[in-house]
């Protein structure tokens, strides 16, 4: 009898477990190559630099295989388990914001903060992965064909944490979207076998992102600065070690005026079960740094999902 009860309880126990485990959230846009190749592109002020970056919106608008082939792989990834966001959907919705300014300024010491329209959108659609697609058709005596890459990348960080690429054989069909949907089904085990890798690390270890903490340059401090016993670094330092997954985080550098972290590996989610992005994590460094025996003042910025930067002195 207690056999049995050890075993019911195990399992229920397992199942439990594996209800809490979340699958990322994708968002499927076309490659910036594929943009670029048919002059779906725009610019932007990047704090005096002009950018050139995909314009989706009149990709979407003006090309008519666009969304059927982001269907057709939202559908594959549907299958595997995956959740997906709709881009195009979240460009509306973006585009109706269009009035918030994409600079953060300071309105004592002018700094600020650009923020590209692919930054915007990761952290406005709040998705895990970038999935982008490049697709060309190729012509033959025996028919058509279709070239493709698949690529997925995190949205913390921007890295390539899976790829896929291949030609279809010549075939009678003429649409591209199935044409496109045969190629990718045939090679989806292993693009998905490379995300399941890549969020089985980040539920283990963490999500990565990066942290930059400065001060204002009327701030009547250093980074230096003893409180207490201790400098200002010291006690960012063992916050980090206390708040990040098991310890991990690099300073890459640190000097009186800043401190940059890389590789810091913050949890999934935060005690209440929402996913933990940079912001969130930049700004409990906020209040404990707001808190005794430091009581310092900061202003949160962030880039993304994955950068958030702490400039001390004042919000």
């Amino acid at each position: 009898m207690r056999k049995i009860i050890l075993f019911t309880s195990l399992f229920l126990c397992s199942l439990v477990t594996f209800s809490q485990t979340k699958n990322p959230t994708l968002m499927i846009l076309p490659s910036d190559n594929w943009c670029n190749q048919r002059y779906f592109m725009t610019e932007y002020n990047n704090q005096g630099t002009i950018m050139k970056v995909p314009d989706y919106k009149l990709a979407f608008q003006e090309d008519t295989e666009l969304g059927q082939v982001i269907s057709k792989i939202g559908a594959l990834m549907l299958k595997k388990g995956y959740f997906l966001k709709d881009a195009e959907q979240e460009i509306k919705n973006l585009q109706q914001r269009q009035a918030e300014d994409n600079v953060t300024q300071s309105s004592t010491s002018g700094s600020s903060l650009a923020e590209s329209p692919l930054d915007m959108l990761k952290r406005r659609a709040k998705a895990d992965i970038i999935i982008q697609i490049w697709w060309k058709v190729n012509k033959a005596s025996s028919g058509k064909s279709v070239s493709f890459t698949l690529e997925a990348f995190d949205a913390y960080t921007s890295k390539r944490i899976a790829s896929s690429t291949g030609t279809d054989l010549p075939t009678s069909e003429t649409l591209v979207p199935i044409m496109l949907e045969k190629a990718v089904s045939d090679r989806m085990k292993e693009f998905t076998g490379q995300l399941d890798n890549f969020y089985k690390d980040i539920q283990k270890n963490g999500r990565e992102i990066i942290l930059t903490v400065k001060r204002w340059e009327n701030a009547n401090f250093t980074l230096e600065k003893e409180i207490a016993g201790d400098e200002i670094t010291t006690y960012i330092n063992n916050w980090m070690r206390k708040n990040t997954v098991n310890g991990q985080f690099n300073m890459s550098d640190a000097t009186e005026n800043f401190i940059q972290f890389e590789q810091v590996r913050i949890p999934v989610d935060d005690k209440y079960g929402n996913a933990m992005d940079a912001r969130e994590f930049g700004r409990e460094l906020q209040k404990y740094l707001k808190n005794p025996p430091l009581n310092i003042d900061a202003k949160l910025m962030i880039r993304g999902l994955g950068e958030a930067i702490l400039v001390l002195g004042e919000k």
